[in-house]
């Protein structure tokens, strides 16, 4: 079972609609099947996302942030997470915006 508590990730790619970059630090907390973070950093002035871990700690979740245009962003996304070699998390993301222009996208994350 994977613990997100206290992990650090930093995005390593995202489709070109996304908004993280980097830049963007993302500091996970968890207790039990709950699920939060923080982020700032490149585009994204301040972040918070709140989800749920499955069974298999995939992540469904929803996400707020506010950019350097000063705009209010939301969306969903799921998160599939892989172990690598050097037993880091990599998590595989889908994700939506649920304002602007409601496009889709994919990213990924390595824990630091």
């Amino acid at each position: 079972m994977i613990d997100y508590n206290g992990k650090i990730f930093r995005p390593i790619s995202n489709s070109e609609n996304g908004e993280t970059s980097n830049e963007t630090v993302f500091i996970y907390r968890q207790t039990g099947n709950i699920l939060t973070a923080e982020y700032s950093g490149g585009k994204i002035k301040k972040g918070h996302l709140i989800g749920l871990v499955d069974y298999n700690v995939n992540i469904d979740m929803r996400y707020h942030q506010v950019n350097n245009k000063n705009e209010l962003m939301t969306g969903i996304c799921t998160s599939r997470p892989e172990i690598l070699e050097n037993g880091k998390i990599r998590l595989h993301e889908s994700w939506e915006w649920t304002t602007g222009d409601k496009s889709k996208g994919q990213s990924i994350i390595e824990e630091q």
